[in-house]
C-alpha cells in the first residue's frame, strides 16, 4: 500500500486572503482536510475535493482530544491519502505541532510545513506597529498563558528582559497576568489587546498596563486575542487616534 503524507497547513489568523499561495495549492491538492476551529470556515472552498472533518481546539472550550486528532492523520495518511491538517495562525506556534509531527515521523509518515501569518503580527498590523521598533526594544518575546500543567509564566523575568511581550490565550487570566507585570513594570507601561486579529471582526484596544485588564472587560474583549504590553505598544497611540477620526472602530484609553 502506497504511503501517504500529512502537511500542516497554517490557516492564518482569519481572512483567506492572509493565506500563502503555498497554502491555497496545497489545499487544491488536499485528499482528506482536517479543519482547525479557529481557522476560517470559509478555507473549506480551497479544496473542494477533499473529505472534510471539523477538529475543534479551543482553549477553555470543549476540544477534539490531540490523541484522536493524530489517530485521524495517521489513518487516512496510511491509506495512501493526503492529509492536511489545517491550523490556526502559523502551525509552528502554540499550536501543538511538535507533538503531531513527532507521532507522524513516528509511524513513517511524511510531513510536510507550511508557514502562516500567525495572530500576533496580524494584530501589530492592525496597530499600526512594529513589535521590535529599535527605539524601544530589542526583540519580541511569543508567550502563551495557557500552560498544560496550569502553572504560570515568569511574567515579572519576562518583563525584566524590556523585550515586547505578546501573550497568546491569556483573556481568562488578563487581571493576574497584569498584575504579576506590574510587580516589575511602571502603570504606565504601554499595552494593547487584539481580539480577532486579521479577520473582520477584528477589536483593538490600546491603553496602559495599569488600566488593562478593566479597559478589555469595559471594551467586552474576550477571546481569541492576542494581549501586547511593552515600550513599543505606545506607537500605536497616534495611529489608534487615527483611525477613531477615520470611524475604524479602535477603543483607545488615555
Amino acid at each position: 500500500m502506497t504511503s501517504g503524507k500529512v502537511t500542516l497547513l497554517s490557516a492564518g489568523p482569519g481572512d483567506l486572503d492572509l493565506l500563502t499561495i503555498r497554502a491555497a495549492k496545497t489545499l487544491a491538492a488536499a485528499d482528506v482536510l482536517l479543519v482547525d476551529d479557529l481557522a476560517n470556515a470559509d478555507i473549506v472552498t480551497l479544496a473542494p475535493q477533499a473529505r472534510v472533518i471539523r477538529v475543534g481546539k479551543r482553549g477553555g472550550c470543549k476540544s477534539t482530544p490531540q490523541a484522536f486528532i493524530q489517530r485521524l492523520m495517521l489513518r487516512y495518511a496510511r491509506k495512501g491519502l493526503h492529509v492536511v491538517r489545517a491550523k490556526g495562525g502559523d502551525a509552528l506556534l502554540f499550536g501543538r505541532a511538535g507533538e503531531e509531527i513527532a507521532a507522524l515521523r513516528d509511524a513513517g509518515i511524511t510531513v510536510d510545513i507550511v508557514n502562516g501569518v500567525s495572530s500576533g503580527f496580524a494584530a501589530a498590523a492592525g496597530l499600526g506597529i512594529s513589535l521590535t521598533h529599535r527605539d524601544h526594544c530589542q526583540g519580541v518575546t511569543f508567550v502563551t498563558a495557557h500552560m498544560q500543567d496550569h502553572s504560570e509564566p515568569d511574567w515579572r523575568a519576562l518583563a525584566a528582559t524590556g523585550m515586547t511581550l505578546a501573550i497568546y490565550m491569556g483573556m481568562s487570566r488578563i487581571a493576574g497576568i497584569a498584575q504579576s507585570l506590574l510587580d516589575a513594570l511602571p502603570a504606565t507601561t504601554p499595552a494593547a489587546v487584539v481580539q480577532h486579529a486579521g479577520s473582520s471582526k477584528e477589536k483593538r484596544l490600546v491603553t496602559t498596563l495599569g488600566r488593562l485588564a478593566d479597559d478589555a472587560a469595559a471594551a467586552r474583549l474576550g477571546s481569541p486575542a492576542v494581549i501586547f504590553v511593552g515600550a513599543a505598544i505606545g506607537e500605536a497611540a497616534e495611529f489608534s487616534a487615527q483611525r477613531e477620526r477615520q470611524g475604524h472602530g479602535m477603543a483607545h484609553a488615555a
